[in-house]
C-alpha cells in the first residue's frame, strides 16, 4: 500500500516527466533546429535569465500564497506557451514565451523542492529514519522517474524526423568542422538542415499535447500539502518586503554563498550537453535525427543513476557520489578536446552522454538534497537561491556559445567544474564539524526569530 507521501512524490514525479517530455525535447533540438542567428541559443538564454529574475522574488511569494500544488500547475502553464510559441518559430515568437517560461520555471522547480522536502519531513518518523535520508530517497525516486522524460521526448523527436526523406548529406569537408579541433561556424554547415515544416508541426503538436496532460495530472491528483500552511500565511500577511527579499536574505548564510560555483556549475554542464555536444558533434557528424539518440542515452543513464544514487546516498554519504561525478566530467571533457567525431565511430557517440548522465545523476540529486538539509526552515528561499545561481550558470554558457570556440568552452566547463568541487568540500567539512538541526516535527514555514540563531552562526 503506497503512503499519501509516496503517492505524491509519485505524482509531481510523472507530472515533471510528462512536463519535460516536451521541453527537454525542444531544448535539445535549439541549437540545431532554430540555428538562424542563433536564435535557438538566444531563446535559451533568455530563458534562464527570466528565471533569475523570477527567482529573486516570486518562488517564496507565490508557494506562500498559493500552496505548492497550484504553484506547480501554473509554472507549467508557462512551459506549454514555450511549446506553443515553436510552431511558427521566430523572434516575434521566442523570445515572449521564453519569458514566459522563465519566470514560471523558478517557482515551479522552488515548489517541486519544497514539497518533496515536506514529503520527506513528514514521512521520516513514520519509517524512523533520519529526515535527510527520506528527502535523499524522494529526490532519487523523483530523478528517476523525471530524467526519464529525456527518453522520451528525444525519442518522439528522432522517430518524428527520422522520417524525413530529404536526408542529409555529410561529405568529408563538412567533418573537418566537428569537434573542438577547429573554431569555425557550425551554423553554415549543411548537416544543419531543418527538417521538413510539416514534422516540426508534427513534432511541436505532441509536445503540447503531453505538456497540457501534465497540468492534469498534478491537477487533479497531486495534495495540497501546505494547504493549511498558505492559508495561515494570506490572513497573517507578513511584510511584503520580509518575503520579496527572503532570497536574498538567505544569502547572509555563507554556505549557501559559497555553494554557488557548485550550483552554477550544474547549469554549465546541462547547457553544453544540450547546446554544444549536440550540435558541434552529433549533429554536424550524424545529422539532427540522431541528436534523440544520443540524448535518449543521457537521459536513461541519469534516470536509472539517479535513483541508484538516491538509496546510495544513505550509506556512501554524499561526498564520494558528488567525487564520482567529478571524475566522471573531468574524463569527459579531456577526452571531448581530443575527439574528432567520425560517422564510423557510431557507439562513442552515445558513451559521452551515457557519463555525462551518470555525473548529472548526482549534480542533480545530491545538490536539491544537500539545499534541502541545510536550509530546511526557509526551503522556499533556498530552492529558489538554486534556481537563480543554476539559472546563472546557463545564461552565461548560452550567451558565449556564439561568440567563443568550442575548444575555451570546454576549459572554462573544466576550471567551473574544478572551483566547485573545491568550495564544496568544504561546506561539506563545515557541515560535519556544525551539523545542521533537524527542522522540527509540524514546522515547515519560516520563523524567523529561529532561522536568525542559524544565520548569526554562519553570516559573513
Amino acid at each position: 500500500m503506497i503512503d499519501r507521501n509516496m503517492k505524491n512524490v509519485l505524482v509531481v514525479s510523472i507530472g515533471f516527466l510528462s512536463l519535460f517530455t516536451a521541453y527537454g525535447g525542444l531544448q535539445s533540438l535549439q541549437s540545431s533546429l532554430n540555428a538562424e542567428d542563433g536564435m535557438g541559443v538566444t531563446s535559451l538564454s533568455v530563458i534562464y535569465a527570466s528565471i533569475i529574475l523570477s527567482s529573486m522574488f516570486l518562488p517564496p511569494i507565490l508557494i506562500k500564497n498559493l500552496g505548492c500544488k497550484w504553484t506547480i500547475v501554473a509554472g507549467m502553464g508557462c512551459y506549454v506557451t514555450y511549446s506553443i510559441g515553436n510552431l511558427y518559430p521566430g523572434w516575434y515568437t521566442l523570445i515572449p514565451t521564453s519569458v514566459i517560461l522563465g519566470m514560471g520555471g523558478s517557482p515551479l522547480w522552488s515548489a517541486k523542492c519544497t514539497l518533496l522536502t515536506i514529503s520527506g519531513n513528514l514521512q521520516a518518523p513514520n519509517e524512523n529514519k533520519a529526515a535527510a535520508d527520506v528527502i535523499n530517497k524522494y529526490f532519487g525516486i523523483f530523478f528517476l522517474i523525471f530524467q526519464s522524460s529525456a527518453v522520451w521526448g528525444n525519442l518522439m523527436s528522432s522517430l518524428i524526423f527520422g522520417s524525413d526523406t530529404n536526408g542529409t548529406n555529410i561529405t568529408m569537408e563538412d567533418l573537418q568542422y566537428c569537434g573542438a579541433g577547429v573554431c569555425a561556424d557550425i551554423n553554415s554547415n549543411s548537416t544543419t538542415k531543418k527538417p521538413a515544416q510539416q514534422l516540426v508541426w508534427t513534432l511541436v503538436g505532441c509536445y503540447i499535447g503531453v505538456g497540457v496532460l501534465a497540468m492534469i495530472i498534478v491537477a487533479v491528483f497531486l495534495d495540497n500539502i501546505d494547504r493549511d500552511q498558505a492559508r495561515e500565511f494570506r490572513e497573517k500577511r507578513e511584510p511584503f518586503w520580509s518575503t520579496f527579499l527572503a532570497t536574498f536574505t538567505l544569502l547572509k548564510d555563507k554556505r549557501l554563498v559559497i555553494l554557488i560555483p557548485l550550483t552554477m556549475y550544474s547549469g554549465f554542464e546541462q547547457s553544453f550537453l544540450s547546446g554544444e555536444y549536440t550540435k558541434n558533434y552529433v549533429t554536424c557528424a550524424l545529422g539532427i535525427h540522431f541528436v534523440g539518440y544520443a540524448m535518449i542515452c543521457f537521459g536513461a543513464a541519469n534516470s536509472l543513476c539517479s535513483f541508484m544514487f538516491g538509496r546510495l546516498a544513505e550509506y556512501t554519504g554524499r561526498a564520494p557520489l558528488f567525487c564520482l561525478a567529478a571524475v566522471t566530467n573531468f574524463s569527459c571533457i579531456l577526452a571531448l578536446l581530443f575527439w574528432k567525431p567520425h560517422p564510423d565511430q557510431l557507439p562513442v557517440f552515445f558513451v559521452f552522454p551515457a557519463l555525462w548522465g551518470l555525473a548529472d545523476a548526482v549534480w542533480q540529486t545530491q545538490t536539491n538534497s544537500l539545499y534541502g538539509v541545510l536550509f530546511p526552515r526557509q526551503k522556499e528561499a533556498a530552492f529558489a537561491n538554486y534556481r537563480m545561481w543554476e539559472s546563472l550558470g546557463f545564461v552565461i554558457a548560452f550567451a558565449y556559445s556564439t561568440f567563443i570556440c568550442l575548444e575555451i568552452k570546454l576549459y572554462i566547463l573544466l576550471g567551473v567544474l574544478i572551483l566547485s568541487m573545491v568550495t564544496y568540500l568544504w561546506v561539506e567539512y563545515q557541515e560535519r564539524k556544525n551539523p545542521t538541526l533537524p527542522v522540527e516535527e509540524g514546522v515547515y514555514n519560516t520563523d524567523f526569530s529561529k532561522e536568525n540563531h542559524i544565520l548569526n552562526q554562519t553570516s559573513l
